[in-house]
């Protein structure tokens, strides 16, 4: 257990439980509880000023994972259900009761085949691969890149073994999602490299959406295409980060997904885009620091360019109870309406500010 929450804990690691298989034999139990203050400006409707906000590093959660040997050949039976936690008011995340992740699978040495509720494989890269905020704090890369849904529901999903330099995945998704009358299904691959200093991820990505018609509502298509190359590099206690991404599709840019026609509030939603970050991290002591660039250069017609600057600062006060503190500015032009979120909340402003702590259990 003490292993299990220094992985949550670390800044560089916070995402491994909820990528990987169970390590060890029999059940765990682990969480993570992380709430803090957010101050938001710029907002188009009016911003609520401050607020306690839940998950703005880490999504707060409760998780039980469980691996279990099968044979003398290396295989195991493994699972894990994790469900989201709205610390602040103690609802669930997302209405769900195991809303982060639902899967059971098989693993070994030709890799893990898992079946369930997933993360997407282009969201894994860009959090755990390009952004120095690995998906959270004010400065989280999601704000501008990628395609909103984290999670695919009905998925069929392919890893090969850990440890490795090469890596590769492929995920399927039977679709069935509430954000639509028809298929709504989805397919994406991944190939990657790592050595220990240098990681390199390459990660495409297709989901099928169309929205029929309803009522006097028009059909619209909400499909999308992501394309996104990431690497980093360690030099000594410094991370350099560098990613780009290619979007297509009404749906391939970040939009509201509270709504099934979320994506339509936006003015003019982004047909084609293209997407640069650099970053980098920089460990001292118990102080991590994080900074990073990332520009939206929308190719629509409406030309809805963002820029976003972020900066972030993580205390460990011990190897599971950690202080942060982080600031972003999202520079939108020609009507873009991209918003300053965290780990959990989508923003309401172009600018947010976030003190808080984090617990992993």
């Amino acid at each position: 257990m003490k292993v299990l929450a220094f992985l949550l804990i670390s800044p560089a690691l916070a995402l491994a439980q909820t990528r990987q298989p169970a390590a060890g034999e029999g059940v765990q139990v682990y969480g993570v509880l992380d709430a803090g203050v957010l101050v938001e400006r710029g907002c188009r409707d009016n911003c609520a000023g401050s607020k306690l906000s839940p998950g703005i590093s880490e999504g707060s959660r409760i998780g039980i994972s469980g691996r279990e040997p099968l044979g003398s050949h290396g295989n195991s039976a493994i699972f894990t259900v994790e469900g989201g936690v709205e610390n602040d008011t103690g609802r669930s995340e997302e209405g769900r009761l195991f809303g982060r992740q639902a899967w059971v699978g098989l693993d070994g040495r030709w890799g893990a085949l898992t079946l369930g509720r997933q993360y997407n494989l282009q969201y894994e890269t860009l959090a755990e691969v390009a952004d120095p905020f690995h998906g959270g704090l004010a400065g989280t890369a999601t704000n501008l890149m990628g395609f909103t849904t984290k999670r695919y529901d009905n998925t069929i999903k392919y890893r090969t073994p850990a440890g490795r330099r090469w890596s590769a995945g492929a995920i399927y998704s039977f679709g069935e999602s509430d954000f639509s009358t028809s298929g709504n299904k989805a397919y994406g691959a991944t190939v990657g490299f790592a050595d220990g200093i240098f990681t390199l991820r390459l990660a495409h990505q297709r989901k099928r959406n169309p929205i029929d018609a309803v009522g006097t509502t028009q059909p619209v298509d909400l499909s999308a295409r992501n394309t996104l190359a990431a690497a980093n590099v360690k030099l000594g206690n410094a991370t350099v980060f560098a990613a780009y991404g290619v979007n297509r599709g009404w749906g391939s840019s970040p939009w509201d997904p509270s709504s099934p026609y979320g994506a339509l509030t936006l003015a003019t939603p982004s047909l084609y885009s293209r997407d640069v970050l650099a970053g980098l991290s920089y460990v001292s002591g118990p102080f991590t620091y994080m900074a990073s660039f990332i520009h939206k250069d929308d190719r629509s017609p409406a030309n809805q360019d963002a820029d976003q600057a972020g900066v972030g600062v993580v205390y460990s006060l011990s190897r599971r109870t950690a202080l942060h503190a982080s600031f972003a500015h999202i520079r939108n032009r020609n009507g873009a309406a991209y918003t300053a979120g965290t780990a959990t909340e989508t923003g309401k402003g172009n600018r947010a500010l976030t003190f808080g702590l984090r617990h992993a259990f």
